[in-house]
């Protein structure tokens, strides 16, 4: 197949350090060459791909000093697109809403994977209006907040076998990785290792919507306590040691996780995950094998001591029986091929192409002017 991977444009493919969706999109990359197919690389123009690259930036608008406006450079990158569309078989986004409206010119097979929060305020109504795209969510979860009209798959994320290796978790501390943020939970993830009598490190990135919660909430904590150590963002390269060491990944959320990509990195390393009930963690964590959900700061420091119960191998074993990249590519395949199989010459599955919709009586087609 011919296929076009459509990434945003404000990390590189992969990140450089962090970014889940962007990840996703150069491991699916990866592997749908690694199978056979030819795939076309939508990115920013410091991605890193076996993919035919087409750059739709100079480099990832988060770490650029352009100053580019991002809604500019997504929309020219869908104008890139729009010339070339006839060349895929297929076209995957990973991008949020932009290409809907666009999606309704092309006759061409297209989906879109839903790699964020989903209960926004309008977010039902918006894909009520566009009921006809064809969509993947990445977890049940995440998809009760979609209205029922709405057409979606369920194809969890995946990892290469041999990205992040076993660990034997004798670092002698609790890991927190991702963002500094409120929902993440870091404020309770220090409270839970200080409960356990463990020491935490905290690798993450603080986004400047975030400096607030960071100087007011999280850093005095850091400060106040020796146990607490902020490491900041760490590359892929650093993650594996991160993880392999630590004696269990805190995952305390505050809201309906689409995801969570850290949770299966944590397995494939052995680590086991001590996580909230909300959003994707109950789909993800297997308790009492992979990890221990659980519904308190105490419940969780609780879970903290009982971590050595847990056998490490087991806990890679679940990560290669459900969320390797094969079986995340087998997915897409599967839905790329449906999508090939559906498609009609008279009728777009997304709507009628432009030139086969109704045109007023006093205004002539283009194509016949």
């Amino acid at each position: 197949m011919k296929i076009a991977q459509v990434a945003p444009l404000m990390e590189s493919v992969p990140p450089k350090l962090y970014g889940g969706t962007e990840r996703i999109v150069f491991y699916l990359t990866e592997e749908l060459i690694r199978q056979g197919h030819e795939v076309t690389l939508f990115a920013s123009g410091d991605s890193r791909t076996s993919a035919t690259l087409v750059a739709g930036s100079r480099m990832a608008l988060r770490l650029s000093e352009d100053r580019q406006d991002p809604l500019l450079q997504h929309l020219l990158m869908l104008e890139k697109l729009r010339d070339r569309y006839e060349d895929f078989d297929v076209i995957h986004f990973h991008m949020d809403l932009l290409q809907f409206p666009f999606l309704r010119s092309l006759n061409c097979p297209s989906v879109t994977t839903l790699h964020g929060r989903l209960d926004g305020p309008g977010i039902s109504p918006f894909y009520r209006e566009f009921n006809e795209a064809q969509l993947v969510t990445i977890s049940r979860s995440q998809r009760r907040s979609l209205p029922d009209e709405a057409q979606a798959s369920l194809v969890y994320h995946g990892l290469p076998q041999d990205l992040l290796h076993y660990g034997k978790g004798q670092g002698g501390y609790l890991a927190f990785l991702g963002r500094i943020s409120p929902e993440k939970g870091p404020a309770d993830a220090i409270a839970i290792a200080l409960a356990a009598g463990l020491p935490l490190k905290i690798a993450a990135k603080i986004d400047k919507v975030d400096a607030d919660f960071w100087r007011d909430v999280v850093k005095p904590l850091v400060d106040k306590n020796a146990s607490i150590e902020f490491v900041g963002e760490i590359s892929e390269r650093e993650k594996g040691e991160f993880l392999g060491n630590a004696s269990a990944l805190l995952f305390p959320i505050d809201w309906p996780e689409p995801f969570g990509l850290v949770m299966i990195e944590a397995m494939a390393c052995g680590t086991p995950v001590i996580a909230y009930p909300l959003g994707s963690v109950p789909e993800i964590i297997e308790d009492g094998h992979s990890g221990y959900i659980v519904g308190s700061r105490d419940a969780a420091a609780d879970a903290v001591r009982r971590i050595d119960q847990l056998d490490r191998g087991i806990v890679r074993q679940c990560f290669d029986r459900r969320f390797t990249v094969e079986r995340m590519t087998a997915g897409y395949v599967r839905l790329y091929e449906k999508l090939m199989q559906s498609r009609r010459t008279d009728r777009h599955i997304y709507g009628p192409p432009l030139a086969a919709r109704q045109t007023p009586s006093n205004v002539q087609p283009i194509s016949a002017m």
